[in-house]
């Protein structure tokens, strides 16, 4: 494969469509969807799969390059979780706006510097959610403003440690170890 091509008019041959459908769960937070699709050899399947709005992840850089973290209870695994401030995208809202909106209630700080890094796609066999992720620089403290029944704690740490954790298996979220892994390429000046 010489040159990488992702059109979709390129990808046809791969390409699976869809024939029918139904929404089989329309909970507050989280849809699924369960479609009926042909495949690019005729036969058909059925596909389904969780509708999610999308979310950002902001990644908040300290002047001395240390990084701004959460601890967070997760229930579906049952553990707290070391992760990057991150939210949901509200219908209509621009990500930029979700992610300095998101930075102010979970942590209280603010930020002078944005600056979008790229899209991830976390669970693609079982998933429409995006993730922007975002470098936040500039960044000056205030009060958090938690949203109701969101419980969590804040804390700086250096850009090495999270790279340790992440080797270590202390972090295991994914948005979490690809936004450390971006943080060391900037912070080397590779990327």
């Amino acid at each position: 494969m010489d040159k990488l091509d992702l059109r979709p008019s390129a990808n046809a041959h791969l390409a699976e469509t869809r024939q029918d459908g139904k929404l089989v769960h329309d909970g507050k937070f989280l849809k699924v969807q369960q479609d009926q699709v042909v495949l690019p050899d005729g036969k058909t399947t059925i596909r389904e799969y969780i509708k999610h709005p999308g979310a950002v992840v902001i990644l908040p850089v300290f002047d001395d390059g240390s990084v701004l973290m959460e601890r967070q209870y997760r229930y579906p695994l049952d553990q707290v979780f070391i992760e990057f401030p991150a939210g949901k995208i509200d219908p209509g809202e621009d990500s930029l706006l979700t992610a300095k909106r998101e930075l102010l209630e979970e942590t209280g700080y603010t930020a002078t510097d944005w600056r979008y890094l790229c899209t991830i796609h976390n669970a693609i066999a079982y998933s429409d959610e995006h993730l922007d992720i975002f470098l936040a620089r500039g960044l000056t403290a205030g009060v958090a403003e938690l949203d109701e029944g969101e419980f969590l704690e804040t804390f700086k740490a250096p850009l090495a440690d999270l790279l340790e954790w992440v080797k270590s298996g202390k972090i295991t979220d994914v948005k979490t170890v690809i936004g450390s892994f971006w943080l060391e390429k900037i912070a080397g000046q590779g990327w």
